[in-house]
């Protein structure tokens, strides 16, 4: 049996694989003890909302069966690798609430694409993490199973909305994560608590089976400890979905083997409007210490602006809850979820499912996203914010004409307070000002931790073109080799 003392959750992915498949680990082994990390430390955090025990242990039985009678092992890169997944992504038989007492009871028929593509490689659900309330929130406190503590801290946010996969990764609850990334979603929750994150491309990973927030914004990517990890995963579920309409059919590289290139000789522009006023000192620092290490790699970096930056915030809390009130109208109380059955009418059962149902965060964007679209008021806002969206969108890829890659601070502040900023919706949203760039142009972007500061983690985005996910891992490992900041682990 494996032990606290077990060197597991030091080891990468890869290597865990060899050695399940060569008998080193046993699969059942492997998942319990994850369980009963879940169960033995999970209370002080709050990460995660579903235990799934008796699936993942017989899915384990079934792993080390096909070992046991090996079935071409090569077809199963993450053979027996727990993962836990954001409760926004639709896992067959397994309750999926996305943190919302709307849909606190609902059970899916069917697995999004990326989870059967998980399976299909022999990894192992063994639960679904907490998160903000539809994705809605960059602290984790907007769920209806409670706040997400950080790891690092208790007494701090984890970030969000992917908060739950975060802490789950960083606390040693699993091997890895999926999460999804609208606004920043996956990286700064990242950032917040110490690990890997990483946002595709738009349409480089299939959609269907995520419960929809902004639709042409969202997006599902891995979260782990390392870059190495994050490619592993991320070259499983990257690929053509035909369910999903938005699905990129362009060739899906050996991620694993992109990223041990290293970086002599790239252009890296710095965000100088993502580097100045609003950014912490002990973050713009740990950053800095990063691009010394960029430039001792033989790197080129140097400053730059993006035009339209600063409209960026703006235009997506325009356009992310104009899409959200228009995902979110499918909740009515009739076909599932949450539902009041001695109402009188349905109009009645539309307004208390919504009005109990739904957190307040969400009723005040979808409040947001229905003013935008009314009669009115759509050519002056949302109509301009798509104007707006295209512009911004064009400078940022004007940008990378000249640069292989742009580096910023994933978030302008270390982990904060819980409760600090519940009550500020303004002071909350602009904790996404480095994030909401990528999700607006579609390009992808990665967290990857860096010097800490206060004693808190502290992240360091890489944005790249489109389909340059091997450029900006590539970049992210490489700073990886030769620092330590991604192996530091809270004391839980």
């Amino acid at each position: 049996m494996l032990r606290e003392k077990d060197e597991i959750l030091e080891t990468n992915i890869n290597d865990i694989v060899k050695k399940i498949k060569t008998s080193q680990i046993n699969a059942t082994d492997l998942t319990t003890y994850f369980i009963e990390r879940i169960e033995r430390i999970d209370s002080k955090i709050n990460s995660v909302i579903t235990i799934e025990k008796e699936q993942s242990l017989k899915r384990a039985e079934e792993i080390n069966s096909i070992i046991k009678n090996n079935k071409e092992l090569s077809k199963f890169p993450l053979l027996g690798i727990p993962i836990i997944i954001k409760d926004n992504i639709s896992t067959k038989n397994l309750r999926t609430t996305a943190a919302s007492k709307i849909l606190s009871n609902y059970t899916p028929t069917f697995n999004a694409t990326v989870i059967t593509n998980l399976i299909n490689a022999g990894a192992i659900i063994i639960g679904k993490a907490n998160m903000d309330e539809f994705a809605m929130g960059s602290s984790n406190e907007n769920s209806a199973f409670g706040p997400v503590k950080n790891p690092w801290d208790f007494k701090k946010v984890p970030g969000g909305s992917s908060g739950g996969p975060a802490a789950s990764v960083a606390s040693g609850l699993c091997i890895g994560s999926l999460g999804s990334d609208t606004g920043g979603s996956i990286r700064q929750p990242a950032a917040l608590c110490g690990i890997v994150g990483l946002k595709p491309t738009y349409g480089l990973v299939s959609r269907f089976g995520l419960i929809a927030f902004g639709s042409s914004l969202d997006q599902i990517g891995p979260m782990t400890k390392s870059v190495e990890d994050c490619a592993e995963i991320l070259e499983v579920i990257a690929g053509y979905d035909k369910a999903d309409s938005t699905s990129s059919k362009s060739e899906i590289p050996k991620y694993t083997k992109e990223i041990n290139k290293g970086i002599k000789g790239m252009k890296i522009g710095i965000i100088e409007n993502l580097l100045g006023e609003g950014i912490e000192k002990g973050v713009s620092s740990s950053v800095n210490e990063s691009i010394s290490i960029l430039k001792d790699l033989g790197a080129t970096v140097s400053k730059t602006t993006i035009p339209l930056l600063e409209q960026a915030v703006s235009i997506y809390y325009l356009i992310a809850p104009s899409e959200a009130s228009s995902n979110l109208a499918r909740y009515d109380g009739f076909k599932y979820g949450f539902s009041n059955k001695s109402s009188k009418n349905i109009w009645e059962t539309m307004e208390f499912t919504r009005g109990e149902g739904f957190g307040d965060e969400v009723k005040r964007r979808i409040l947001i996203g229905t003013y935008a679209l009314s009669s009115g008021y759509y050519d002056a806002y949302y109509k301009k914010a798509q104007q707006v969206r295209t512009l911004l969108t064009e400078s940022i890829i004007d940008k990378f004409k000249e640069y292989d890659a742009l580096i910023s601070p994933t978030s302008p502040c270390v982990a904060f307070d819980l409760k600090s900023k519940v009550n500020n919706p303004l002071a909350m949203y602009l904790n996404d000002i480095c994030t909401i760039p990528a999700n607006i142009a579609g390009v992808p972007a990665i967290s990857i931790p860096c010097k800490f500061s206060d004693n808190l983690p502290v992240g360091l985005q890489i944005m790249g073109p489109h389909f340059s996910e091997s450029k900006i891992m590539n970049i992210g490992n490489s700073i990886q080799k030769i620092s330590n900041w991604h192996k530091e682990k809270p004391r839980i």
